[in-house]
Formats: C-alpha cells, structure tokens, sequence
C-alpha cells in the first residue's frame, strides 16, 4: 500500500490520531467515512477438500451461501501451523518477521521464533481501532508468550493489549469444548452451563459475538467494527454433540482414497480446480484403506463421521452470526473473510488417529482394540479425539501432505470473501495467488487508511502482505503475488513465478523424534506449475535441476532476510521450557508456596514437576469426613490430583488420560490442622521415567505406589493447575468435574523441587522415545 494519506483529514499514517479538542462537542476519533464493518471468522485445522464449499463431504451451508454471494479464492495460502499464521493475519507479515516461527508453545530465543510480536509490527486491531473503528477478538488467540499467560501478565501481548476493545476466549493451542477454561478481558471465566445442560463452546463465542456487535450497534451505529472469530474448531479435540456425528453415519465406509476421488470431482465441477488437476501422489507411511482391517475401518469411518459433524455444527454458529448480521442491517456493509483453515487438515492423530490426543504428542499411538470398544463415546466429554491421517489427506483433496508440511496439503486452505455494499461479483472463482498476510492490507484498502508509519511513537517495519481487493472485480487481473517462502520445523517450500521447490523434513505425528535426519541431506522436489500441475501431483526436480537449484538459493535468500535461520526440527521438546531456553517464571526457585486461592495457573505459570523428585506440602485443616481437591494439575486426559474422599488421602496420576495410578491413605483424616505430604521420587534418567510416591500425614507414611511411565514434555494444552478445587475436567473421576471444591481450609501448598532431569541431551531424548514406544 502506499503510505500517503489517501483523503484530506488527520494524518492517519502516526497512531493513534488525538482526539480533536477544538470542536464542540468534542468527538471520539472518527473512520474515515464509508468504512466497512470487518469480520474475520477462522476456522482451525481445516483442510483444502474439507467443506462442501471446497468440494468436500463437510456440509457447511453458510460457507456456500456466503461464496454464493461473494467470491472463492482457490489459491489462498497460510503457514502450516496455527500460531504462525494468526500472527501473521494479526500483522501483515510473515511468521518469522515477527518472530512467530513455531507455536508460542514452542518458542525459543532465536530471532525469527521467541514469540514476542515486536511493537513495530501493528496489529490489524491497533490500526482499525487507532482509525476510529470498535473492535473485539473471540475463541482462540494462541500467541500470547506462554510465560505471560498468568494473573501476573504482563498483559500488552494479551487481546485487549493488542488492539481489541473486547476479548472472550481462551489463549492455548486447543479448548475443551465441554469444559472450556476462559478469559474475559484478562481476567479467567467459566461458562455458567454444563454439557449436560446444553454447553458448546462454539456455540458460546457465537452467542457472545453476536452479543457484542448488538451492544456496539445500540450504543454507536456510526462507528464500524472489526470483529475477529477464531473457533477452536475444527482443531481437536473433536468435540460434538451425537446428532450432529451421527448424520454422517456410514458416509465414509469406502475409505479415505475414494473420497479424495470424489471431493476431486466436485472440485472440478465447482471450477476450484482446472479439469486437467491431479491428485497429488499418497503419502509415504501412510496405510491403504483396503490395507486396514474391518476393526480399523469401522473406528476409522467413526473418526470421520465425527469430524464432519463437528465442521457442520461450526458452520452452522457461523450462520447464527451472518443472520444476526442481517437482522441487525449491517450484513451488506460488513467486509466478511471466512478462512476454512489456519494451516492444512491435521495429519498428528497418526495412522490409527486417537481417542486421547496427548498419547501422541508423547510418541504413543492408541490402540485400535480399546477405541472400538469405545465408539460409541466419541465426542462426548470422555474422549479428546483426533482422526487419522489418511482422512487428513482426504481433506487436503487434492493436494500432498498435511499440517506441519510446507506441501500445498499444509500451506493452501479454502477463503471466502463477501462484502455485499463493496463487491460486485457473485458467486464466482477468484484464482490469483495470494497468502494470509494479504488480508491486513486488504482490509486496510478497504477501509481507507494507509499503512501506519508510527504507532505508539514506533516506527513500523514494512507490510509484506499485498492487497487482494484488485481481484474483487476482475477475474482476469494479473498475480500480484511472485515470491514466497514457507518454512515450519525444518520443513521449506519457495514459491516463485510459478513454481514450487519444497522438502519435508519430518513427519506430522512423529512428534518425539531423534532420527530426523540433517537438514543437508533432505530431498528437495520441483512443481512447475506454468505447465499446468495444480496439485504438486509431478515432481520434475530430475528434467529441471537447475530451476530446482535456483529455488534452493532463493529460499536460503528469503530464509536470511526474514529470519527463518537457524533451523529448528525439535517438536514435543520444545515444548519443554528448559529445552528451549525459554524464561523459568519462578526463575529457578526450588521451593515455591501457594495459597488457596491461586489457580488457572497455565503449564508454564505452575510448579514443573516433570522429570525431578519433588514434595507437596499441604498445610490443611480437616473437618469430619471432608472431601475435595486440595491441588491438582491438568484433567481427564493427563495430570495429577492431591484430593480427599470421605476424609481419606489420595493421589492420582493421569498419563495422557492412558494409565492411572491412584495412592490412597488408607483410613480418614482426623479433624484438626495436618500436614498432608506427596513424596514423588523420580528414578531419574531419561525424561519419563517412573517414579515411586508415598502418601504422608504428620511424617506418617499412610499410603505408597508405584508409577511406571510419568509425562515427558505437558501434562495439558487446555487444562491449568489450581489450588482447593480441580477445574475443567478430574484427573480422576473419584470426584465430579464441578463440586469438587475442598471441604476444609488450606492454608498454603508448598512445593520442594529437585533439580529437574536434563530432557536435552540426545542420549536422553533417545531413552525418551524408547521408554515411550
């Protein structure tokens, strides 16, 4: 964009703009006039084929009614995982530029990957709102830096300190959608239902977006708004009610394969994809449907089934809002972008997917013997399922690979843009080549203010994004998009003039991995996509080495200059703190005391207990048969309870919701003030090892146990550590998910930690992996 002021007025280009004193009345600062309300609704983890929309066997009518009266983008491009590419829509930069490499959960010091977005990097938040507009973000944020994530913030990297007047939702990778754990502004909330009464996550942000915008509407009509909606969904894990799974029952009997045949079809039937596309080789290590047996085809089928009713349900709360707009009047002036997806469907269920997510991000694959005899369960509040990967090809139609890859099957993603007041075409196939980062200045376009030069008194570091709204009305109008590079945990790809050099360094459900091999050594292949390969279905690195050698110097060229170097491969072990050098919030201490009113403490804000010898120390007054939690970590799918039942002590460990071992004290506290201890002494070795627990009361020993395998790298994504009450889901079901409060007095839970086990040597990450295989 260019950087004059494109209209007499205040200088939009230093924000924020001051108020006007010298008028009477005196006015908040005002939009330039004729500026569209802006909605942004993304949804996660969905892939290119996924959605009738996009040719797939989702069923999502809003998606289709909203491409039906605007425009589908066939070659929108994101990164291939979910905090890089909402930094990057957030900015209008790549990932790397400010410095979102990875997740947030697994930043490291470096340059392109700590995680801190630079104040020289405006959100699209701090330029609308700075330009006069209303502005609120819900559902998922995920990139916040983890060690901010707590009552102590700081809090200018949280929503509200990013640009949004209003925020609802949670700040992680992934949410419970039964038992979500929120945020308002900064400050944790609880939905006041229970899935038994109804609850649904995403049916909650919808019914606080539309919530929102009436308020805003009500109060001040003239001012537009920016709305972004990011649902947890479609990530996992999949969590819907059974009428929506069970409308698909038998929809994916004949497998994986046959769908991409079909969703193919279709695509080419819509025009997404020319008639001469191709589907994209199989991936390697990948089974064949007809290589399954009935057992894995039926829980198969039942995964995807599962998926599908989880797309539509979502896309159905997007049609509660677009209606909502349209009730209140505002739906022809409101700018709609509609992402089907943050990176490409998820291939990290692994071969046989998973009924418990975290088994493998620890390198577990489930077993498919104990998921049929759970089938029925999937969905519900006992499960936290991800499909397998030969579905998340399917969804990618027609497209290779899936999320973490720098293929087309991780970084392309289906777009609808509608704007009733503002685009002429209906219904029609936009195919210009474009990239996340395009939508900030296309939003900025739209609204009529000009890139800011300052913000806060910050000088601004260049958008590198390129607006798309040249293509609104012009179907034929040349790419203004030539070049762009894609790296993801080792994985590249370089985008140039129409082709594609790419390499996969690793594979998407191999989280725990020693054996990667050096980046040196990788396999680099070559699309030419000027000759008609839509789908990277033909590799030519053989009939065209030196393109593909002029590719690889360009990629090293655009690496250099946006801070992509040095690589990282590390997956699940960075998502340890101590591996990835990032900042101990409890700065080493080794013994750290709570009180009871501390909670929602993330996994980074709590004690970390892994790996180390520790001692809980709870200082408690108890009464006659007292129950509760007096301190617990994580839930139902991995961590640990210290909690009383009828008075008697426990001790529950949660492996990734696999194994449970359960230390009990044997007879009832007597009432009065004790001391109640958790010995856990950690065999040491490699990260994961076992450990042995005793149960004490006043230096008693009333209760020992054995744990055989303990958590590695994170006991939760969604779930946090608190004090007198376990929220969100138990890590154990010896009491309920709500009511379990403490029933007594806690009076402070200290915690006495050993020096914790060394995960970051390659002989113990090595032991690591063996111990969990």
């Amino acid at each position: 964009m260019s950087d004059d002021n494109p209209r007499p007025g205040p200088d939009r280009t230093r924000l924020p703009l001051d108020v006007d004193t010298t008028t009477r009345p005196i006015r908040p600062v005002e939009a330039v006039p004729g500026s569209p309300n802006v909605v942004v609704v993304l949804i996660d983890d969905m892939g290119f084929g996924a959605s009738s929309a996009y040719g797939g066997p989702c069923e999502m009518p809003t998606a289709e009614r909203l491409a039906g009266d605007g425009l589908r983008y066939s070659r929108f491009h994101v990164t291939p995982l979910c905090s890089p590419t909402r930094q990057a829509l957030m900015t209008g930069r790549n990932h790397h530029s400010v410095g979102m490499g990875v997740t947030s959960e697994m930043s490291t010091p470096e340059p392109g990957y700590h995680g801190y977005r630079p104040s020289s990097a405006a959100t699209i938040a701090q330029i609308l709102s700075g330009n006069g507009y209303c502005t609120a973000a819900i559902g998922k944020w995920h990139q916040t830096p983890p060690v901010e994530v707590s009552p102590s913030g700081p809090f200018h990297r949280w929503p509200m300190g990013e640009g949004f007047d209003y925020f609802y939702g949670f700040m992680a990778c992934e949410m419970n959608h039964w038992y979500p754990q929120l945020y308002q502004g900064r400050y944790a909330v609880e939905p006041d239902r229970l899935p038994e009464d109804g609850y649904h996550l995403s049916e909650d942000l919808v019914e606080k977006t539309i919530s929102w915008i009436e308020n805003q509407q009500a109060i001040t009509p003239d001012r537009p708004f920016f709305t972004y909606v990011a649902f947890g969904a479609t990530h996992a894990p999949f969590h819907v009610a059974p009428e929506w799974r069970d409308k698909y029952a038998g929809r994916f009997d004949e497998g994986w394969e046959a769908q991409r045949e079909q969703t193919l079809a279709r695509q080419k039937e819509l025009g997404i994809v020319p008639e001469s596309t191709d589907l994209a080789p199989w991936a390697e290590g990948v089974p064949r449907w007809d290589e399954l047996d009935e057992d894995d085809k039926r829980v198969a089928a039942k995964f995807m089934e599962t998926y599908a009713g989880f797309a539509e349900h979502t896309d159905a709360q997007v049609g509660r809002l677009v209606d909502a707009l349209d009730e209140m009047g505002v739906l022809e002036d409101t700018l709609i972008f509609y992402l089907l997806g943050d990176n490409g469907a998820s291939g990290e269920g692994g071969p046989r997917g998973t009924f418990r997510e975290h088994l493998v991000g620890h390198g577990i694959q489930d077993e498919t013997a104990d998921m049929l005899a759970r089938i029925e369960t999937l969905g519900d509040p006992t499960t936290y399922g991800i499909y397998p990967v030969g579905w998340a090809l399917a969804m990618n139609t027609p497209y290779p690979w899936t999320k973490q890859l720098a293929h087309l099957g991780g970084t392309r993603d289906g777009m609808i843009v509608r704007w009733g007041n503002g685009i002429e075409a209906r219904g029609e196939v936009r195919h210009q080549w474009h990239h996340v980062i395009d939508v900030l200045p296309t939003i900025l376009e739209a609204a009529g203010v000009p890139e800011p030069r300052t913000v806060g008194g910050v000088e601004q570091q260049p958008i590198e994004g390129t607006s798309l709204a040249y293509s609104f009305d012009d179907a034929e109008a040349p790419d203004r998009r030539s070049t762009q590079y894609f790296e993801m945990i080792g994985n590249r790809g370089i985008f140039h003039e129409g082709w594609t050099a790419v390499t996969r360094h690793g594979t998407p459900w191999e989280m725990v991995d020693t054996s990667k091999r050096p980046f040196e050594e990788d396999v680099w292949e070559l699309y030419d996509h000027t000759s008609g390969d839509w789908s990277q279905a033909h590799d030519v690195a053989e009939q065209h080495p030196e393109k593909l050698r002029e590719l690889q110097e360009l990629f090293l060229q655009e690496a250099a200059r946006f801070h992509v170097l040095p690589l990282d491969d590390r997956v699940t072990e960075r998502e340890n703190p101590e591996v990835a050098g990032r900042l101990d919030l409890h700065l080493g201490r080794s013994s750290l005391s709570f009180g009871p009113r501390v909670g929602r403490l993330t996994e980074e804000a709590a004690p970390n207990v892994k790996n180390r010898s520790h001692v809980v120390t709870a200082d408690l007054e108890v009464i006659t048969g007292a129950s509760g939690v007096v301190v617990a970590q994580g839930g139902r799918f991995g961590g640990w309870s210290l909690y009383l039942v009828n008075g008697v002590p426990h001790y529950a460990y949660n492996f990734v919701g696999r194994d449970l071992a359960v230390v009990r004290g044997g007879k009832p506290m007597t009432p009065g003030r004790h001391d109640l201890v958790v010995r856990f002494d950690y065999d040491g070795g490699p990260v994961g090892s076992g450990a042995n627990v005793t149960l004490e009361i006043d230096g008693v020993a009333v209760g020992s146990g054995r744990i055989p395998v303990t958590t590695a790298y994170y006991f939760s994504f969604d779930e946090t550590f608190n004090v007198g009450v376990d929220r969100g889901t138990p890590v154990v079901d010896d009491y309920l998910p709500v009511r379990n409060a403490f029933e007594g007095l806690i009076h402070r839970v200290r915690f006495d930690l050993d020096e914790v086990a060394d995960p970051g040597t390659p002989q113990g990450r090595e032991q690591a992996v063996m111990v969990h295989q």
